[in-house]
């Protein structure tokens, strides 16, 4: 009897091998299920990665990373660039189209103190991309191959004056002549004789109350004809100053880069 209790109280001490089998498969698979739910898509990450980065800094995205997508049957994403409103581009049309009713009402004023000689077809007013242009036939301003202005031309040529200096538009004055040479003491040249009437019609303006700072004289002699030199009425349409009134509202200037 005393043998059989003692084989009884015999404890078997490797039990725990079991309970640590099983608490190292649990752990194995613990690790393989983080590991199954962690994996990531590099190429999905990288395409959301930049198009975060693109949406915070308002530039276009990198697309870069869509060259090393693991899926390639995957969507790709596609990023929307938000532009900013063009604020100071409307501002400056706005001003642009101001400026040119500006003119176009100067224009009118011109015309109706140039009256006479609009009917005549001596005078031509139009408009083009940079502003108002007035062409007088030199026939009314100058005699032939002088650059002294008439006396009826110096009154119609004040009142257009007295226009031009209640407002700050730049000024060109232009001097037009046909292909006839010309070789005197004070003209040598077509050259001289346009530049010194586009003078004379720039002094009359100053004397009238224009701003010189506003003001350019400039002669192209026959280089510019707007009618055929060799008709007798394409040479007389040719004999000209042009009086250019400019917008100063010219485009945006862009800087240009210079290769190194």
């Amino acid at each position: 009897m005393v043998r059989r209790r003692k084989e009884e109280e015999h404890e078997n001490h490797e039990r725990w091998l079991v309970s640590y089998a099983d608490f190292i498969t649990l752990l194995f698979a613990f690790f393989v299920v983080m590991y199954a739910i962690s994996s990531v898509n590099e190429g999905k990450y990288r395409v959301l990665s930049d198009s975060i980065s693109s949406a915070f800094r308002s530039t276009p995205g990198n697309t870069a990373g869509a060259m090393v997508q693991v899926n390639p049957s995957a969507p790709m994403p596609v990023s929307i660039p938000f532009k900013k409103p063009q604020i100071a581009n409307i501002k400056t049309d706005v001003t642009r189209e101001k400026n040119r009713e500006l003119l176009r009402s100067k224009a009118k004023e011109i015309t109706e103190a140039l009256a006479p000689l609009v009917q005549q077809g001596q005078v031509r007013i139009t408009e083009g991309a940079l502003g108002i242009t007035v062409e007088i036939n030199a026939s009314v301003l100058f005699d032939s191959g002088e650059a002294r202005l008439q006396v009826p031309a110096m009154r119609a040529l004040t009142a257009v004056g007295q226009i031009l200096a209640t407002t700050d538009f730049p000024i060109t004055v232009e001097g037009h002549t046909d292909n006839a040479p010309i070789n005197t003491p004070l003209f040598p040249s077509n050259w001289e004789l346009s530049g010194a009437r586009a003078a004379s019609v720039v002094r009359l303006f100053i004397d009238t109350g224009v701003d010189p700072r506003r003001l350019t004289a400039t002669g192209y002699a026959e280089q510019r004809p707007m009618a055929d030199n060799a008709t007798t009425e394409g040479r007389q349409r040719n004999r000209r100053v042009a009086i250019n009134m400019e917008s100063k509202t010219p485009d945006n200037a862009v800087e240009v880069a210079l290769p190194e």
